[in-house]
């Protein structure tokens, strides 16, 4: 029943969001972490995580799934943002991405948003 595998953020924001709503449907905690065990294939234990989460913070944000974005960039530039991860303690994913939504919201020199 239990694989040890880890869920990704996304899935991990579904299931705590599923404990906040069985915890706010007033389904006692021992009956929440059968059915969220039963659900996602997790061990009671992992489950009670869950529902400790959920009713510590409630439900979370749902992030937005990645997708893979294959680009090329001059050698030089992807050594600087390597670097640029690595002293930050990030994922160059993570780096490119605050980049990239910055410039985007920066819009155009004419004041226009870009498309």
């Amino acid at each position: 029943m239990v694989r040890g595998d880890r869920v990704d953020s996304v899935e991990y924001a579904r299931r705590v969001n599923a404990a906040a709503d069985l915890v706010g449907a007033g389904v006692p905690v021992a009956a929440a972490a059968r059915t969220l065990a039963s659900r996602y294939g997790v061990s009671v234990r992992q489950a009670r995580r869950y529902l400790e989460q959920a009713m510590a913070a409630g439900r979370v944000e749902v992030p937005e799934s990645s997708v893979v974005f294959t680009v090329k960039l001059p050698g030089s530039l992807a050594g600087q943002i390597r670097a640029c991860a690595h002293a930050s303690d990030r994922a160059i994913s993570a780096v490119v991405a605050q980049a990239l939504a910055e410039f985007l919201e920066r819009g155009t020199p004419e004041g226009r948003p870009r498309r």
